[in-house]
């Protein structure tokens, strides 16, 4: 058994270094196992010792700033330009996929050599029959390497909870729903968009899952109405700004290909019929994506109340079962989920849809973190207007409604702050003269010249 890193080459044991000063987990794991000298190069094991004794002060990994400071401090030139090198290898290695399989190795590594040590030691002692400290020693090196996280210790890890990490967020691509949510929807978190149908809920799903991919993220997107090949086409619609019924066009797909081009990030949708899938079916799908290397960042279920219960009985219990399996699924991979769910067909003509017009079981609120209602009536549908207004919010104030532009022939929707210049015009037209109603006045004074649509009869058939 080689009692150093050397074996694995100088790659291996830089992308330890790497996660030794990138993920405490991992640091406060390993720090009473792992040695400076297991490592090849001088270097390597400066930087491993300057990690370990930060640790054991701060109980945190070193910034870049400590490493500065400490690399300054070096009297040794050779040495220092060998660090410096070092550091700027660990850079280039920030974005490896195989952090998980490097840190398993490692992990059983260290807790071998102690073992190995332990039993070395047992030799002596077994001479002279000390049996109990022979027990001791095995003992402690079984334990060796164990998971130390016990969770947030309140009074010692007061600047975790503050650090810019403390909850990745990951955007909606609306500046104004990110700012009410403290930066979007993070890991473990769960978000609805409640709609009734035909207002654009599915609309919105697409627009949050394309705004992520445009940002660099990973997206599983797992459509249970539709096919994959038919929301791939609204991606299409979105990124291109074409109409959806325009997308067959020759032009269309040479833009379509420009478009793909410029994404940073990667979108798998996955299509599973109406109530075939359960959160099993997607939690093994997800393990299928992570085990080739396409862990995503953010899953949206398109939508979550046409996901298969784990139990048959009374719907409104198997949709709570859904839901809190949904968000289970969020805490387990740490990843933000979006889905949507059905408002009653008695809020379509809602201003405003609150929670008590949650479909079926209001017991959905409870369980997500983050609920927003789209309400959209005959006239916000002819003008391309809507409003989002926040049921519930974690993160934040909840209540608020923002006028929005909702653009359904290509998904593209923006969303504005209420006091805004934008918000205030859109507002107004939506509070103003029904739309439906202008057309069909100018209409009518345009067949028989009548001069107010308001005292005519014919209105109320209208």
């Amino acid at each position: 058994m080689q009692d150093s890193l050397a074996d694995y080459g100088h790659s291996f044991q830089t992308k330890v270094i790497s996660i030794l000063l990138s993920d405490k987990a991992f640091l406060q794991q390993v720090s009473d196992i792992i040695e400076p000298y297991y490592f090849e190069s001088q270097a390597n094991s400066w930087l491993v010792e300057k990690v370990l004794s930060y640790h054991n002060i701060y109980r945190n990994t070193p910034t870049s700033e400590v490493l500065k400071s400490e690399v300054l401090s070096i009297e040794d030139s050779a040495l220092k330009t060998s660090v410096v090198k070092t550091i700027k290898d660990i850079k280039s290695f920030k974005e490896s996929t195989d952090f998980e399989y490097i840190k398993s190795v490692v992990l059983q590594f260290c807790k071998n050599q102690k073992m190995k040590g332990a039993i070395l030691d047992s030799v002596d002692l077994l001479k002279s029959g000390n049996f109990d400290l022979i027990k001791k020693k095995i003992d402690t090196a079984m334990k060796a390497g164990a998971d130390k996280d016990i969770g947030h210790e309140y009074k010692v890890d007061i600047s975790a909870r503050y650090e810019e990490g403390s909850r990745d967020c990951v955007s909606t691509g609306w500046n104004v729903i990110d700012d009410v949510m403290n930066g979007g929807l993070a890991g473990g978190e769960l978000g609805i968009v409640v709609a009734p149908a035909g207002i654009g809920k599915s609309w919105a799903l697409v627009s949050i899952a394309a705004n992520a991919v445009k940002a660099g993220k990973t997206v599983i997107y797992y459509t249970l109405e539709l096919n994959q090949f038919y929301v791939a086409r609204r991606f299409d619609a979105f990124y291109t700004k074409i109409p959806f019924q325009d997308l067959n066009q020759e032009h269309a797909q040479e833009k379509i290909r420009e478009n793909i081009d410029t994404l940073k990030g990667e979108l798998i949708l996955r299509y599973y019929p109406t109530k075939t899938a359960s959160v099993i079916t997607i939690s093994s799908h997800i393990e299928k994506c992570i085990s080739q290397n396409k862990k995503p960042d953010l899953i949206v279920v398109d939508y979550a109340d046409l996901i298969k219960p784990s139990k048959a009985g009374d719907k409104r219990l198997e949709l709570n079962d859904i839901y809190e399996d949904l968000r289970g699924l969020a805490g387990t991979y740490n990843i933000p989920i979006w889905s949507a769910s059905q408002a009653n067909r008695s809020s379509l003509e809602d201003d405003i849809i609150e929670g008590g017009k949650v479909s079926e079981s209001y017991n959905k609120l409870m369980i997500a973190d983050f609920v927003v209602s789209l309400s959209r009536k005959v006239n916000d549908k002819i003008g391309g207007t809507g409003r989002f207004h926040t049921i519930k919010n974690r993160f934040g104030p909840d209540g608020m409604t923002f006028p929005s532009k909702i653009n359904t022939m290509n998904g593209n929707i923006e969303i504005y702050e209420p006091n805004s210049d934008m918000g205030k015009s859109i507002s107004s037209s939506m509070n103003g003269e029904p739309l439906a109603k202008k057309l069909m006045s100018t209409r009518l004074k345009e067949l028989g010249g009548i001069e107010s649509l308001e005292n005519s009869n014919k209105f109320e058939a209208f």
